[in-house]
């Protein structure tokens, strides 16, 4: 469970168990053991989120951390703010060139990786294609997900940890989304020094915390088909996955998607 603060004090994340952005901040947290309380803005997903949060996250977006006065949106920036008010232990490497790969890294992920899990959520819970189209879909996800997997590999480079010689930023920026991945059934080689890695991140205890808090969420997305038709959830298309939506074949499910006013873009700021 979230580790408890009391309210009005330390630190708030408003956040959703299943985002892979508000995952990597939650492992960050108790990586460096800082007392967190985990709130659910409602409205989140409908495009119409409460006041706080969205006084937080001006785009909308979980996760958005308050510490006090300070309010701080997207998951890069949030672990860096944490890298900064709790430098021990360090998440970062020590060198600049593994800084440098672990930034890389989850730049890749966030906005490269993130789309795939995501298309697959679209048809799988939200029902968004069906025959010829959800097939193609996935038949690109799978495709993709294994291309990734092997870019992964090499990148971990036969080492125990992506960050080097300890679990850090590196592991953390990849782990949601490969967890993301096996609940869509896909999974690196068992035999496979990624998949290795993969049970080594999933053994400590602030990734197991995490994963555990993911699977009971997915109960609540049984009825997702049904709030989406219903109007009461507006799904975001932005950038990275709107254009894997297009360029994966999924062309008609946007169009429908507008067309039936189910798709929103990032809000405007004022």
């Amino acid at each position: 469970m979230t580790t408890p603060a009391s309210p009005g004090s330390g630190v708030t994340l408003y956040d959703h168990p299943l985002s892979p952005y508000a995952q990597k901040v939650r492992i960050a947290l108790r990586e460096k053991a800082v007392p967190f309380r985990s709130l659910l803005p409602s409205g989140v997903g409908s495009g119409a989120a409460e006041p706080d949060f969205s006084a937080a996250s001006p785009r909308g977006e979980v996760p958005a951390l308050i510490d006090g006065a300070v309010r701080v949106f997207d998951s890069t920036i949030i672990l860096e703010y944490i890298e900064d008010k709790w430098p021990t232990p360090p998440l970062m490497p020590a060198t600049p060139g593994e800084r440098a790969k672990a930034r890389m890294l989850e730049e890749v992920m966030d906005t490269h990786y993130e789309a795939i899990n995501w298309g697959l959520g679209e048809i799988r819970f939200f029902k968004r294609a069906e025959g010829s189209i959800a097939a193609r879909l996935e038949a690109a996800a799978a495709k993709q997900t294994r291309g990734f997997f092997s870019w992964l590999e090499v990148q971990l480079d036969r080492r125990e940890w992506f960050n080097g010689e300890r679990f850090g930023w590196g592991d953390l920026a990849v782990i949601p989304y490969l967890n993301g991945s096996a609940s869509h059934g896909f999974r690196p080689d068992r035999q496979s020094a990624l998949e290795a890695w993969r049970r080594r991140a999933n053994a400590r205890p602030s990734v197991r915390e995490t994963g555990l808090e993911a699977a009971g969420a997915i109960g609540a997305m049984r009825d997702a088909a049904t709030r989406l038709s219903g109007g009461t959830m507006r799904r975001e298309y932005r950038d990275h996955r709107l254009e894997w939506m297009i360029k994966s074949g999924g062309l008609e499910v946007v169009a429908e998607g507008l067309l039936q006013d189910n798709i929103r873009f990032g809000p405007d700021f004022s």
